[in-house]
């Protein structure tokens, strides 16, 4: 297993770096409790031509100048001020590219998520969505602006070999975007197919 590296990131082609983040592990090492689950549903957002996107026409604000950093770096933001959403930033600095991570499998310490969620029972309603997933892997809106890089960072993603090809990838509209005009209908939300861990289909 490897973490991956800037140049994963800095690719300028935000809707393939959704699909290739499929099959990657999603870790967590806060005090010491370290959780990891596997990216299993992402939804790719790109200024500046996508109405869908925090940063639609360029438009940078306190909340999304963070994703005109250079990629590599987390975008955490809050939602209906409960759910923290966890996004990757990428490509090259002043791009506005970034991808939320919607779904992920329970992998490793899935007691610790259990915990966090107040659950007793593994089910998929304990990651499958992006502001439970947030909650079970203990990311929180502060998080933002975290290296997904460097070694020391509490939170990364790691390449565990697996390959999720393009016969197992199911495209769709992302969700609850309905205010983005003709940007609603582009098919940038994607899931590994068969598995019970994404969230629901809209």
């Amino acid at each position: 297993m490897s973490r991956l590296s800037k140049s994963f990131y800095i690719r300028n082609d935000v809707v393939q770096i959704s699909k290739d983040l499929l099959g990657k592990y999603l870790v967590t090492n806060f005090d010491n409790q370290k959780t990891v689950g596997k990216i299993v549903e992402t939804e790719a957002y790109r200024a500046p031509d996508d109405k869908a996107c925090h940063a639609y026409g360029n438009r940078k604000t306190g909340r999304t100048k963070i994703m005109f950093e250079e990629g590599g770096v987390a975008y955490v933001y809050l939602c209906y001020g409960i759910h923290h959403l966890f996004n990757v930033v990428t490509g090259e600095r002043d791009m506005g590219h970034a991808i939320l991570i919607r779904a992920i499998e329970p992998m490793e310490n899935i007691e610790i998520m259990l915990q966090r969620r107040k659950m007793k029972i593994l089910k998929p309603q304990l990651t499958a969505g992006p502001g439970v997933l947030s909650k079970s892997l203990g990311i929180r809106k502060e998080h933002t602006n975290l290296s997904l890089i460097q070694t020391n960072s509490s939170i990364w993603i790691e390449d565990r070999g697996e390959v999720v090809s393009e016969e197992e990838i199911i495209s769709s509209p992302r969700v609850g975007v309905g205010y983005a005009e003709e940007c609603e209908h582009w098919n940038w939300r994607f899931r590994i197919k068969c598995s019970k861990w994404t969230s629901p289909a809209k």
